[in-house]
């Protein structure tokens, strides 16, 4: 099931299972988890997944509100325990895809510290990385700000760290907000977004996660297919032959609509 903007769904879109992690294709709009400032949210994917297979799982790793994408649980604290020392290690490759502001460069790293957020204000900036290429870009002939045109870039995003926010600070670094973010992007963007092309979520999506598998030691790449929003508008901007390169299967249906 892809939903381009969560809005309460029964069942989540399981995109790998063994006897020890399960992955979902996490919607945008849907908490990982109850968390102290988003206590009023009923729903969130870990008690869906808990609900839905009838056994307790355990959160490996995190995504934003906003970002849709590959979600990894564990299926007891013995399997969660080396799949977060993977990541704090370094040793689990994510592929992200990224609709931002602008004509990105063609390869770039971004190598700048993130700050912590104000509840955490005491600790230091954390070091951070995050390596991009651009896969294509469009000029719309809609005005936004003080310039009569648009544009933007389509990107695949690949996270050295793994920080709270990174991808989408990192690009609020560069100036090439990403779309949608209404924290750390550009709201003139989203608006246009939202008002012109009926896009209301944040374009950031984690495509991909591979790692080696702590029990059967077998590489493991688990992919999760862009929600049907960032579908249409890679459709409408002719990107789909870039998402294709990229590794990305565009449903037919997305095609011909």
């Amino acid at each position: 099931m892809h939903c381009s903007t969560y809005s309460g769904i029964v069942e989540l879109d399981i995109i790998y299972e063994d006897a020890y992690y399960v992955a979902v294709n996490k919607p945008n709009g849907l908490l990982v988890h109850r968390t102290r400032i988003a206590e009023e949210k009923k729903e969130f994917a870990l008690q869906l997944l808990r609900d839905q297979l009838g056994y307790h799982l355990f959160a490996v790793h995190r995504l934003d509100r906003g970002t849709s994408g590959v979600l990894l649980f564990a299926k007891s604290p013995e399997a969660t325990a080396p799949m977060v020392k993977a990541l704090e290690e370094r040793q689990v490759d994510k592929v992200y895809y990224a609709i931002v502001r602008g004509y990105t460069p063609e390869k770039e790293t971004i190598d700048n510290p993130i700050r912590p957020d104000k509840d955490h204000k005491h600790k230091a900036p954390q070091d951070a990385v995050t390596h991009f290429a651009r896969l294509a870009t469009i000029e719309l002939p809609i005005p936004v700000g003080r310039y009569a045109t648009a544009r933007y870039s389509l990107v695949q995003v690949r996270p050295e760290t793994g920080r709270m926010h990174q991808i989408r600070k990192h690009f609020a670094h560069i100036r090439h907000y990403i779309v949608g973010d209404k924290r750390h992007g550009d709201w003139r963007h989203n608006q246009m977004f939202l008002e012109q092309l009926q896009s209301p979520s944040l374009l950031l999506h984690a495509a991909e996660l591979t790692f080696t598998h702590p029990f059967t030691k077998k590489e493991v790449t688990i992919k999760a297919q862009p929600p049907g929003n960032m579908l249409r508008l890679c459709r409408q901007f002719n990107w789909t032959a870039a998402l294709t390169e990229a590794g990305i299967e565009v449903p037919e249906s997305i095609l011909t609509d």
